[in-house]
């Protein structure tokens, strides 16, 4: 159970770091974008956004897994419980941090006039993608529980 509960911290843990970072990123651009331009602040809170939902990922798997986690299960269980929240904390964590820089970018674009809000939703989806395909696996592995 010891390393189902590590695996659980990693989920949150990782997940969670990986949106507070791309956020911090794509925030601070934003920040400056709203000194150039504020009557674009909702286009470019949207385009800030986009690393928070690493963040939920994460808490969606630990949903998942934590009521597998109890005292009664085996080592190989706990095993993983522990791959789920590397892989998806990893996951999250890395792809939240890209997303955020890919946000900015295109926030200074947005501000230095370029209509590049489309484009630059479309390449957050990228990263975005990765995590989702954790979240996937994380899912399909919760089968090797039972």
């Amino acid at each position: 159970m010891v390393t189902a509960g590590i695996g659980l911290g990693l989920m949150i843990g990782f997940s969670g770091t990986g949106s507070a970072w791309g956020l911090v990123i794509s925030g601070q651009a934003l920040m400056g974008m709203l000194k150039k331009k504020p009557e674009s602040f909702g286009i470019g809170l949207v385009l800030s956004a986009a690393p928070s939902t690493q963040g939920l990922y994460g808490f969606v798997c630990y949903m998942l897994y934590k009521p597998s986690c109890t005292p009664e299960m085996t080592a190989f269980q706990g095993a993983i419980v522990l791959a789920a929240g590397i892989m998806v904390g990893v996951a999250c964590l890395v792809s939240a941090i890209y997303q955020g820089k890919i946000c900015a970018a295109g926030i200074h674009a947005y501000a230095g006039g370029h209509n590049v809000a489309a484009q630059t939703l479309i390449l957050a989806a990228f990263p975005e993608f990765y995590a989702i395909l954790s979240l996937v696996a994380a899912i399909l592995m919760q089968g090797l529980i039972k």
